[in-house]
């Protein structure tokens, strides 16, 4: 579970970590209540990634301009949630942006350290360096400060780096995070580090031995997008995206792929919906009532392989539920595997085609788009 940005500062500031001194906005009207100087930062809060590119932070220079910036940023969507909070903090002038970050490295069943010299919005465009060590106990400063004699000649911002990861390993270790990053971590003209920015993670499954990771993972199922809510609710892995191509699939990387072939087909998917954690009649069935109400859904491509899971069987269930289905919106199939031949007979009884390839499938979906 991504905590919020608020949220995951307060966590980091309590564990001695230096945060700017900001203040929570929950309506375009709040701005006033900012005391401190301009020019500040308002940073709509949401749960979903790339806000920076998508225009989710903006510079106001004073109260005019602040207000106005968090009227426009309560108006507009990031991932398909629009902001209930924004973030107002002052806007740090600093002389570079460091990538820091503590992660779960499944090659070594534990920790790696992540640490990039220039971080910020792109840093996803250069390798981080990288020290592994697995277990916490494993951790050991002057390992870590050899790393980074490469990257930064500067003992002293050494020194204040490695301190710095121990307390992101804390944090990490203390509430089962998965990833604990800081991006941008700001160097001030003075030489001291300030966290610009906190993304942590937190694993859903640990919310047995923590007590407030369970209330919080339904607090932030209720601010889901309406459809991705239900869904959710029914067992099903679903992001909301943007797209025109209602995406229902079977397994993680079988819905990667078909997402990747429709961006390269010039078009979007309108979500990541992996239906391999309930592949029932009624998984199936409330995949289709998903995406049949959402209007920017204009056409389906269902993509299945089955291996455990017998594509003949889950062929009638896509007969029954085609045969009730009123909405019009087209729906392309293509469903491999366990069955295949035998799921080909059953679908042509009731008019269905059921594509050889995934690229065939691509190209028949991206032509039903197109064509309305």
């Amino acid at each position: 579970m991504l905590m919020m940005e608020h949220a995951g500062k307060c966590l980091l500031k309590a564990h001695g970590v230096p945060v700017p001194a900001g203040v929570l906005i929950r309506k375009s009207g709040h701005v006033q209540r900012w005391s401190g100087a301009y020019p500040v930062a308002l940073k709509a809060q949401v749960s979903s990634g790339g806000r920076g590119k998508a225009g989710g932070i903006v510079r106001a220079s004073d109260s005019e301009q602040a207000e106005a910036a968090a009227q426009q940023l309560f108006e507009h969507e990031f991932g398909g949630e629009s902001p209930a909070l924004l973030l107002m903090e002052p806007w740090v002038e600093h002389s570079r942006e460091i990538y820091l970050a503590v992660t779960i490295d499944g090659q070594s069943g534990g920790y790696v350290i992540l640490y990039a010299p220039s971080g910020g919005v792109d840093v996803e465009h250069q390798a981080p360096y990288k020290y592994t060590f697995g277990s916490p106990r494993d951790f050991r400063a002057h390992e870590l400060r050899s790393m980074l004699a490469e990257a930064e000649p500067d003992g002293a911002l050494r020194e204040r780096i490695v301190a710095l990861a121990r307390r992101l390993l804390f944090v990490a270790t203390a509430i089962d995070a998965v990833t604990v990053e800081i991006n941008p971590l700001a160097l001030l003209p003075d030489g001291k580090l300030l966290a610009l920015d906190a993304k942590i993670v937190r694993d859903e499954s640990a919310a047995f031995r923590q007590a407030d990771l369970a209330d919080e993972i339904e607090r932030a199922r209720k601010r889901e997008p309406r459809r991705v809510a239900k869904a959710l609710a029914g067992n099903l892995m679903m992001v909301g995206l943007d797209g025109e191509v209602g995406l229902m699939s079977g397994g993680a990387g079988m819905t990667m792929a078909a997402m990747d072939m429709i961006a390269d087909a010039g078009l979007k998917p309108a979500c990541f919906l992996d239906c391999s954690s309930n592949p029932t009649p009624a998984g199936y069935q409330l995949a289709f009532d998903v995406l049949d109400a959402e209007p920017k859904v204009k056409a389906i491509l269902v993509s299945i392989f089955g291996g455990g899971t017998h594509i003949d069987r889950v062929a009638k269930v896509m007969n029954e539920i085609m045969g009730k289905r009123k909405p019009r919106k087209p729906v392309v199939f293509r469903m491999n595997g366990t069955g295949r031949e035998k799921a080909d007979a059953v679908m042509r009884e009731t008019g269905l085609y059921n594509h050889p390839t995934l690229e065939s499938a691509v190209d028949a979906v991206v032509a039903a788009v197109r064509i309305q």
